[in-house]
């Protein structure tokens, strides 16, 4: 009796043919169709695939990682495998990058490609966040890739910014220190806006009409930027005639400079980098703008 009514029950489809699972949704009957058997296949093989994965690769977490597997292969290990690579080919330059001067490493091809090389991995590591992944600087971050230099641009010179820094709190580091010129009530509104016009008039070229600007510039600016306004690497005072702005050109920027001041700062990188890095560092660098010689 109860195989009859079982066999009762069992509903097949007149369209398809294929008995249903007695489900119904709004006049629509869920058929009872099979997994097709090439997709059973493929599912049995990733089981297997799994299991055979899960033996001989590292898989399932335990404290300070995973199990090992079979293989014994770890990330770890691939690391170390890449890195004994690298130091390999590096070896082959090093000593000899070590042992040479500037002037050997320039005049040696296989060697400036090798610092280059280098030293474009230090600067995407280390310089890329103020200075940008091409050197194009930001407001406030100095453009490497225009030869304009506020300690100057030949390698020594670039090396030895590298090395101690600008305002990095040791002995040799850059410092210089801009007057705050409104807010140290050393100038009045009116006379920093006079500045303002002449430092503008500076770029221009023509700045022989703001006559007060020129006097007020030579008794308050000239001792650090020259009496032309073109700048001094010993002090780290910028250019004011070339158009190339550290905090931005604009009046409201200039007035502000003047107003309050600007001093950036930039690590003493022979803290954290070794001496090989910063040498290749400085290559870099160096060729980005085209250098000074």
């Amino acid at each position: 009796m109860s195989d009859k009514k079982q066999e009762h029950d069992v509903e097949i489809d007149d369209v398809s043919g294929v008995e249903t699972t007695g489900h119904e949704w709004d006049g629509l009957k869920e058929l009872n169709n099979p997994l097709p058997r090439w997709w059973l296949w493929v599912f049995y093989v990733c089981i297997l695939w799994s299991v055979w994965y899960f033996v001989v690769y590292p898989a399932w977490p335990v404290p300070g990682g995973a199990t090992e597997g079979t293989a014994g292969y770890t990330q770890y290990k691939e690391l170390q495998e890449s890195q004994r690579e690298i130091v390999a080919r590096q070896a082959a330059y090093l000593d000899e990058f070590e042992s040479a001067s500037f002037d050997e490493i320039m005049n040696d091809p296989a060697l400036y490609e090798f610092a280059n090389a280098g030293g474009a991995a230090a600067f995407k590591d280390n310089c890329a966040t103020c200075h940008g992944t091409g050197g194009a600087g930001a407001p406030g971050y100095p453009n490497l890739n225009d030869d304009d230099w506020l300690w100057g641009g030949t390698l020594s010179e670039i090396h030895q910014t590298l090395l101690h820094g600008v305002r990095a709190g040791n002995e040799d580091t850059h410092i210089s220190q801009m007057p705050a010129f409104g807010k140290d009530g050393l100038l009045t509104t009116e006379q920093i806006e006079i500045l303002v016009e002449y430092v503008l008039a500076l770029q221009d070229g023509d700045a022989s009409a703001v006559t007060e600007g020129h006097e007020l510039f030579q008794q308050n600016c000239a001792s650090c930027h020259g009496p032309d306004g073109k700048g001094s690497y010993e002090f780290g005072a910028p250019d004011l005639t070339d158009a190339i702005w550290l905090y931005g050109g604009t009046y409201e920027d200039v007035f502000y400079t003047i107003y309050n001041a600007r001093a950036g700062v930039m690590p003493a990188w022979k803290a954290r980098l070794d001496e090989n890095t910063i040498r290749q560092l400085a290559v870099y660098v160096h060729q980005l703008g085209g250098g000074e010689e």
